[in-house]
């Protein structure tokens, strides 16, 4: 009888998680149950699944409406309708579509239920049937459902689970609508009968009508569905067959063995013979080549890409170019990417340029059918502070109020509506509350996609799924990881800038050559990495410098390290520790010793986890890669990690290990929760940092470009143009005749590119640059204005940052003249060229004098920074400063002086302050460090960009020097 049941993800709607609703239906002893979910089927198989273990008969549908008017149920009566649904869904959710009045999709395995009073039930077909809600008994007074034995059902919705609830959904409701709760009206919402009764309660109200009854039974009884789980339905066959398929990928690795390590490497043949053993007998053979399907295409394309995560443990892959990561010159295990004891199957990551990625999508789609591939989808779920800054709009607060509830002081007082607001938070809290899309992943099924998911059609314009990565594992839908990074725009890039500008073509995957360069290790040793992928923060910067980093392999420990999960236990400090001092130090235990000797006794990667957690404490391997998976976030709830932690202290106490020593290796462990990564991933992404570092030591200008170009890394623009003007690149502000709307380089003179100048149109840009491609230079000011016919304001702006410059006249004249031509000069059609070139209009004006500072701050307006030397700007006597180089020889000793502001990181203390951590560039434009401590930044902190002086504390930490600073104080800028 409950065929009309609701969950959260019926998003903004219903207030029941999928296995609460079926916990309370095996509580009340029901039997069959359907989910009908508002136009979605996303939790369809969390459903079945909870359903399937609780000994309930699943039935899977959709409830179907347009905004908030109800149309009618579909239920499936089996698998065939379940594709139906979801075909017939997506149909109209991709094209923004409202759904018809009457189904009109297959009706041979879909029961359609209509409102009361919408159809007469003599018009009705085979599957179509009416609703009664218990509330519409009344309606049946003087009609006969009897005449119509067939015809109608019980339609009892089930939305919430209790008048608290109610007010849930009630909340949601205007949260959707964006609305005041005062505001919104009765279609809006549900009705207050729409909660989990009895069954006994429900049938005994139809106990006029027990035809009713009986008939809502035999239909639910007509619907079956049957779900496999956990059974791989990705792609199977890549070419005609699966035999075809493992003779093809044997003869592509062995074609890539000869090409990786030539023709006399026994140990490299007999890896690539072994893995090919277990890939064939797990199924994987399709899997790998149509992820060198691929990656074939992209080089044919040359898009650039990292083949990384845990696929780089593949000699196969590294065989078929899918990774640039030697397994064997790194350790690297096959078992940690595929083996039986694996609770999932692995997924591969390829990462491309972001201006790529999009046509690599596209191919996917289009080389193995759009029916049998999505992206994958995901939910942003509530949490506290969204879902208090939602309920205080809907409630009607003033911001001030949102604000102190987010953000609560101990002298705030609340009122009852706060203390409603943060009741109904709690029990929002964890809810989905929009679809997205996963960062990369993409799945290509065997069969139809719509035999697993109703798919939607994002403003990135490719069809997504509805379920999620979790579900998708579960169905046996492994995906695909299709990913973007600025880091590998920077690297292609840069090698087609050198190709243009030095008439140079650099193999970029020469790996092998890139880590035996001697300046490349220098570059690295000195940390002269900004822009560099990976290894130009802060505190990246620190560490290598820590780590006095000069080759692959500590680069590969350092990209570890670095992560949170590692740095925020003390495990970095001890590493670096441990690094310099490898025998000052006792391991924790023999076996410790034994698994972890290659990272001093530090659990880096999460194979050390793997391995710890099997050979330490005795899990499983299956179990080991469960707590890998549940450490690395990979898993919904906790449920798994906590059975596995209870496991973990079990087996340490049987063996006998003191309970300091298994809290001890237990804590590390907890310590990487969601950052650890796992040796290939460091690995490849060493990969690419020393393509970038090799680019940067030997094309230094070329690469600050590409760099430029790509808006992406963690400084600001400022930044990299900076170090553009340390190579002796002549830097020079954009010009209509010579510069472009990107960053340019021709020789060694760059023209900053019109996509920085604040507020100039790109349409007009647009138009300049084709109208010179067409016709020529432009010869003077009039020449520009009667060619491109620029608006008064556009034009200003253009001359203000300098790109009229070739006339031969300051800015000062130009503004002048170009007010007076654009008001004076007959207006032509842009891309007019006259027959003759005519002489400009001559003006005889005063003396108009241009001070170079006004330049400056002309470009810091237009451009956010100037093109000049910013110290320069700075109202103050920098002699009187030391700088970032003589740090070492004042080591403990007070000194002041002078940074220009780039960054800072925050960081939480135990007693819940602010610690900050400054970087500056001093006078010279060398890095300088600070560090803040809460009391000294309470009374001095940062006051924006601009110039500090700076007082303090000269402290030094394996090798690097910085200041723990006591006063800041923030300098002026010069005036005229």
């Amino acid at each position: 009888m409950y065929l009309n049941c609701k969950t959260f993800f019926s998003l903004l709607y219903g207030t029941i998680k999928t296995e609460d609703l079926v916990l309370k239906a095996a509580a009340y002893g029901i039997k069959m149950l359907a989910l009908t979910n508002i136009n979605t089927t996303s939790d369809a198989w969390d459903f079945t699944d909870h359903c399937e273990k609780n000994h309930i008969q699943p039935i899977l549908g959709a409830e179907i409406r347009n905004e908030s008017l109800f149309c009618y149920i579909l239920l499936a009566k089996n698998n065939a309708g379940f594709f139906q649904i979801n075909r017939f869904l997506s149909e109209h959710l991709q094209s923004k579509k409202a759904f018809p009045e009457r189904y009109t999709g297959d009706d041979e395995n879909v029961f359609v239920i209509y409102p009361f009073g919408k159809f007469a039930p003599e018009t009705l077909g085979l599957n179509e049937r009416i609703g009664i809600q218990t509330t519409e008994l009344n309606k049946l007074y003087g009609f006969d459902p009897e005449a119509y034995p067939d015809k109608f059902v019980i339609r009892h919705p089930v939305t919430f689970q209790d008048k608290k609830h109610y007010n849930v959904h009630r909340l949601l409701r205007a949260v959707d609508k964006n609305i005041l709760l005062s505001k919104q009206q009765q279609e809006d919402v549900a009705g207050l009968h729409e909660m989990f009764i009895s069954p006994l309660e429900l049938s005994s109200s139809f106990d006029s009508y027990p035809g009713i009854v009986d008939n809502t039974t035999r239909m639910m009884q007509c619907c079956t569905i049957d779900m496999e789980f956990r059974k791989n339905k990705t792609k199977k066959v890549y070419s005609m067959s699966a035999e075809d398929d493992r003779t093809l990928l044997e003869k592509l690795a062995l074609d890539g063995l000869a090409q990786r390590y030539g023709n006399n490497n026994p140990q490299a043949k007999e890896r690539v013979e072994k893995e090919l053993r277990i890939i064939h007998q797990m199924g994987f053979n399709a899997y790998f080549l149509i992820t060198w399907d691929i990656l074939r295409y992209a080089r044919n394309r040359g898009f650039f890409y990292v083949g990384r995560g845990s696929g780089a443990n593949s000699i196969v892959a590294f065989c078929l170019e899918i990774t640039d990561v030697d397994p064997l010159d790194l350790d690297l295990y096959f078992e940690r990417f595929l083996n039986p004891h694996r609770s999932v199957p692995p997924d591969f990551d390829i990462d491309f340029s972001w201006a790529d990625r999009d046509q690599i999508i596209d191919y996917v789609f289009k080389r193995f059918g759009s029916e049998h591939v999505c992206l994958l989808g995901s939910y942003s779920t509530f949490q506290r502070r969204a879902i208090i800054r939602e309920l205080g709009k809907v409630f009607g607060l003033p911001k001030g109020e949102i604000d102190a509830l987010e953000h609560p002081s101990g002298n705030y007082k609340q009122d009852k509506i706060h203390e409603q607001i943060l009741f109904y938070s709690g029990l929002i809290k964890d809810f989905p509350h929009h679809q997205s899309i996963h960062a990369g992943g993409m799945l290509i099924s065997d069969a139809p996609v719509h035999e697993y998911t109703t798919t939607t059609l994002p403003p990135k314009g490719f069809a997504t799924s509805t379920i999620d990565m979790f579900v998708a594992e579960k169905i046996g839908l492994f995906k695909l990881d299709i990913l973007s990074q600025r880091g590998l725009g920077h690297i292609k890039d840069t090698v087609e800038l050198v190709r243009q500008n030095r008439q140079v073509n650099i193999d970029i995957h020469d790996i092998k050559r890139f880590k035996k360069d001697k300046k490349v290790a220098a570059q690295l040793m000195s940390v002269d990495t900004i822009g560099c992928f990976y290894i130009e923060s802060p505190g990246m910067r620190q560490l290598l410098l820590k780590l006095e980093c000069r080759d692959y392999l500590t680069l590969v420990a350092a990209s570890s390290i670095i992560r949170p999960g590692v740095a925020q236990s003390g495990m970095m400090r001890q590493y670096i520790q441990r690094y310099h001092r490898p025998k000052d130090f006792v391991y924790l235990h023999p076996i410790m010793k034994e698994l972890l000797e290659e990272t001093y006794g530090v659990m880096v990667y999460q194979e050390d986890v793997i391995k710890v957690a099997h050979h330490f404490a005795g899990l499983e391997l299956g179990d080991a890669d469960v707590l890998r998976r549940a450490m690395s976030g990979k898993y919904r709830g906790m449920k798994e990690f906590d059975a596995i932690r209870n496991q973990f202290f079990t087996n340490c106490r049987q063996k006998g290990y003191e309970e300091t020593l298994i809290v001890e290796v237990w804590r590390q462990i907890e310590s990487f929760g969601g950052f650890s990564f796992s040796k290939a991933h460091s690995a490849s992404f060493a990969v690419e940092s020393y393509q970038s570092l090799f680019l940067k030591t030997y094309y230094p200008q070329e690469f600050m470009v590409a760099v430029i170009n790509n808006f992406g890394g963690f400084y600001s623009r400022e930044v990299y143009f900076h170090e553009l003007k340390k190579t002796g690149a002549q830097l020079v502000p954009p010009c209509v005749n010579e510069g472009h709307y990107l960053t340019s380089i021709r020789n060694n003179i760059v023209h900053v590119g019109f996509i920085h100048v604040e507020g100039l149109e790109e349409k007009l840009v647009a138009r300049i640059l084709e109208e010179k491609g067409r016709h020529g230079s432009y010869f003077h000011l009039q020449d520009l204005i009667e060619r491109t016919d620029p608006p008064l304001e556009q034009l200003n702006l253009l001359i203000r940052i300098g790109a009229l410059r070739f006339t031969g006249k300051n800015k000062k004249e130009l503004l002048w003249e170009a007010n007076f031509l654009q008001k004076k000069t007959t207006r032509q059609v842009a891309g007019h060229v006259p027959l003759f070139n005519e002489p400009p209009v001559e003006f005889k004006l005063p003396q108009l004098k241009q001070h170079p500072l006004n330049d400056a701050m002309d470009e810091m307006e237009l451009l956010g920074f100037p093109l000049c030397n910013v110290w320069d700007l700075a109202d103050a006597d920098t002699s009187r400063y030391i700088t970032a180089s003589e740090l070492k020889s004042n080591k403990g000793k007070s000194v002041n002086t002078a940074g220009y502001f780039i960054t800072d990181k925050v960081v939480r203390t135990v007693r819940g302050d602010n610690m900050h951590f400054g970087t500056f560039l001093d006078k010279r434009g060398e890095w300088l460090d600070t560090v803040h401590f809460p009391g000294s930044f309470r009374y001095t902190p940062f006051q924006g960009r601009g110039f500090y002086e700076l007082t303090g504390t000269v402290v030094e930490e394996f090798g690097v020097y910085s200041i723990e600073v006591e006063h800041c104080n923030k300098l002026g800028i010069k005036s005229w």
